[in-house]
């Protein structure tokens, strides 16, 4: 068989494998993260390119593997359907609408743990110290850390309130949330995905841990479910468990809306009046 790969779905599998050198060779390995990686608005390391920049960072081999293959396979048929123009479009809003589900989701986690801080009256510069505090051993975030690093902070803000069990609960929460961080393209190839299904409908299509062939209508909406799952449960069915599952599902709705409205619209205008 032929292979065939289209000009941008070439062009952004480039962009997304000179990103991931960059990464790996340029600032002792941590340059790239720190620039070009998405973090919490909160965090120090925020900058505004970032709501674009994250979608060519990848976090491993594996990971950049997988997306730019998927991103072959199925950016492919849609950008030959579609044109390069709409699929950029396509492309880069379902990147948006990951972000912002991902971001919505994480507000909600922001304002749930703010909650049990509401009587400590402990100023917003000092909060933001804190939830800046790098309190990582290897690839843990540990509370005994992050309280011996408050412990300066706090002296030399002169707050002399006692924290509760509960509060320094939060106060953890809000450290780790601070320094979540989103890479990936896997939110605009969902959106790809989903275009792909639904102008196939019927193709069937098969996942490397179960070979078995289900068509797509039936396929693409099944991941979406388990992301889903995977966001309120924690269980993570074929994807690490550090994986941005709402991210998915935002890349998906918003290539679902895309894809619903220029069908709408090309309908709309060659119906009979």
């Amino acid at each position: 068989m032929r292979f065939n790969i289209t000009d941008a779905v070439k062009h952004l599998i480039i962009i997304n494998v000179v990103m991931f050198v960059g990464k790996l060779t340029l600032g002792d390995g941590h340059l790239f993260d720190e620039l070009f990686t998405m973090y919490f608005p909160t965090n120090d390391l925020f900058k505004p390119w970032q709501v674009v920049t994250h979608m060519f960072m990848h976090g491993s081999p594996a990971h950049l593997l997988f997306n730019m293959f998927a991103l072959w396979m199925f950016g492919t048929p849609v950008e030959q359907r579609l044109g390069t123009t709409k699929f950029l479009f396509l492309y880069f809003s379902a990147g948006f609408g990951a972000l912002m589900f991902q971001l919505g989701y994480y507000y909600f986690d922001f304002y749930t743990a703010m909650q049990p801080l509401a009587d400590l009256n402990i100023s917003n510069e000092l909060l933001h110290n804190i939830m800046n505090i790098n309190a990582i051993d290897g690839d843990m975030i540990k509370g005994e850390i992050l309280q011996e690093k408050m412990i300066p902070l706090l002296n030399e803000a002169h707050f002399n309130t006692s924290i509760s069990g509960p509060q320094f609960s939060a106060l953890f929460d809000l450290n780790v949330l601070n320094l979540s961080a989103m890479v990936g393209a896997s939110g605009c190839i969902m959106g790809i995905m989903v275009a792909f299904g639904m102008m196939n409908p019927n193709a069937e299509l098969m996942m490397i841990f179960l070979p078995i062939p289900i068509k797509a209508k039936y396929f693409i909406p099944g991941i979406i479910i388990l992301d889903i799952i995977s966001a309120f449960t924690g269980q993570s069915f074929f994807s690490p468990s550090n994986t941005a599952y709402m991210a998915h599902v935002g890349g998906a709705v918003l290539g679902f809306i895309v894809m619903w409205y220029w069908k709408k619209k090309e309908k709309d205008t060659y119906r009979w009046n």
